[in-house]
């Protein structure tokens, strides 16, 4: 089935061909939907932190600060030209008719191109576009009263200017300060200072895109001393690239391996579920995710530092508890110790089986083990207000036990009613934002790819040149990836949560510019 050429790219990514089969059969049979049994809410699957609680959590976290390991791990990876998706639209539609700009400026409400025009001046990279069209002899304000919107844009999106449509969402500029404007990655590299340090050492690691390698180290190059100097720091800051093995194939309206003009098999990156294998490369005693984009000026860190401690704090906690009931289970457990454990499984995202039995008291110690033996995650919960992004659920498995797990709308059966209802039932998403043990009691460090669930990948729908084509992605990071770790929900503060999806999101209060330069 495959060639001589195929099997050499196989080899040069290290690509089992077996993996290429495997990825062809789930083309054929489709991946199943997840079983929801019910939203997880509070008090039935999300933990909501008393105000009395905090201050415990918080120290809790500062004093074990000083003996762990502790890392910020930042998927870094993600292009932004679909921040600019709009733009580009506009560009490739507008032609600068007058009925084309009555219809422009007839539409002045936020998220319209009138409004960006209008308040442009306002944006973060405003000042480093207004230079590179300066050099050009051009003017912004005088282009936009003569109307030459997508020449603008060019100089904005394209390598005529700051190419932003071709940057690495993290180097896109996103704060305003006095006397520096920020990227996501500078506020990332800030917010490692705050929380995410042992001692004097802020230990950051980024996974990016290797062709963009080089801008991020060079922009670490320019701004890692001046924060090292603000905030009594210093950095290690590493990065790792998706790995190619990771990869997947494509298929045609055929069901055909999808190949280029030269018959060389097409590979796509297979999502940021192929970021559990840089993740587990990682050895720190704590880890925290966080995406790219979902960052705060200064004057806004607040919440976000102190809910990252209270995560933290919770996850220290329960490694604790979870250890020491190994430590019973090792020794010789009396009926009540036994008891004690299985009524604690719940708070640890597990509901055993109804009318499970064993065969005897040697199995059910067994089994107890190795529901305690994993790695462990606490995910912060922000209340469902519109935005997107993956559900906290109950998800029933083939044994009849009941999981906690973060759901994507893709992954549950919607058109069954029960399900659906299900579903629209739940009342929290979860942001990206983890605190995660990957140790053992003992210190070991686990081997996160057993706790794969390798059934929760995505088939999706693309367009290759012109041509509708059948992608795959790998069970999601925080999704499938992560499906049998020992699992925490928290409510979190909608604060916490200010992703920039587009560029319009850099005109919202969060974001703006405070202190005017």
């Amino acid at each position: 089935m495959y060639t001589k050429e195929d099997l050499a790219q196989f080899k040069q990514r290290g690509i089992k061909s077996e993996a290429i089969d495997s990825q062809l059969a789930n083309f054929e049979k489709g991946f199943d939907y997840v079983n929801l049994s019910e939203a997880a809410t509070i008090g039935n699957g999300i933990i909501q932190v008393q105000p009395e609680e905090e201050e415990r959590l918080v120290d809790t976290y500062d004093k074990a600060c000083e003996k762990l390991d502790i890392l910020k791990m930042v998927p870094a990876s993600g292009s932004a030209t679909r921040m600019f998706k709009d733009l580009y639209a506009f560009m490739d539609n507008y032609h600068g008719t007058t009925e084309e700009f009555l219809d422009l400026v007839q539409h002045k409400e936020p998220g319209t191109i009138h409004y960006f025009f209008e308040k442009m001046d306002e944006l973060p990279f405003y000042g480093h576009l207004s230079d590179v069209m300066w050099k050009d002899g051009k003017d912004i304000q005088r282009m936009i009263n003569k109307r030459e919107f997508c020449e603008i844009l060019k100089y904005l999106l394209t390598k005529k200017g700051l190419n932003y449509g071709n940057t690495p969402k993290g180097l896109i500029d996103f704060h305003i300060y006095r006397d520096f404007v920020r990227t996501a990655f500078d506020e990332h590299i800030v917010e490692g200072a705050l929380y995410a340090r042992e001692k004097d050492t802020s230990h950051i690691h980024f996974t990016v895109s290797e062709e963009y390698m080089p801008l991020f180290q060079a922009r670490q190059k320019k701004i890692s001393k001046i924060f090292e100097k603000m905030f009594h720091v210093k950095y290690d800051i590493t990065y790792s690239v998706q790995k190619p093995s990771t990869d997947t194939v494509s298929i045609d309206s055929e069901g055909q391996l999808l190949r280029d003009e030269n018959g060389q098999i097409i590979f796509r990156p297979g999502g940021h579920g192929a970021l559990i294998h840089n993740l587990n490369e990682l050895k720190a005693d704590i880890i925290f995710i966080k995406n790219i984009d979902n960052v705060v000026p200064d004057r806004s860190k607040g919440d976000t530092v102190k809910y990252k401690k209270i995560l933290a704090g919770i996850l220290l906690e329960v490694q604790e508890k979870v250890a020491g009931f190994l430590s019973v289970l090792n020794k010789r457990p009396t009926d009540e110790d036994l008891a004690t454990i299985e009524s604690y499984l719940p708070t640890i995202g597990y509901k055993e089986a109804e009318g499970r039995t064993f065969a005897d008291r040697k199995e059910r110690i067994r089994h107890l083990q190795q529901l305690l033996d994993r790695p462990i995650r606490v995910c912060g919960m922000v209340k469902n207000e519109g935005e997107p992004g993956g559900g906290p659920f109950w998800v029933k498995t083939a044994d009849g036990s009941s999981r906690l797990m973060i759901i994507e709308s893709a992954q549950a059966n919607l058109k069954d009613k029960e399900q659906k209802k299900i579903f629209d039932h739940s009342t929290h998403f979860n942001p990206v934002d983890l605190v995660c043990c990957v140790k053992s009691p003992k210190g070991k460090k686990y081997d996160l790819e057993k706790f794969i669930d390798p059934a929760q990948g995505f088939i999706t729908t693309k367009s290759y040149k012109g041509k509708e084509i059948k992608v795959q992605e790998l069970p999601g990071l925080w999704n499938g990836a992560m499906a049998n770790w020992i699992t925490l929900f928290v409510e979190v503060p909608l604060t916490t949560f200010t992703p920039v999806k587009t560029v319009f999101d850099l005109f919202r209060f969060e974001h703006r510019n405070v202190l005017k330069k």
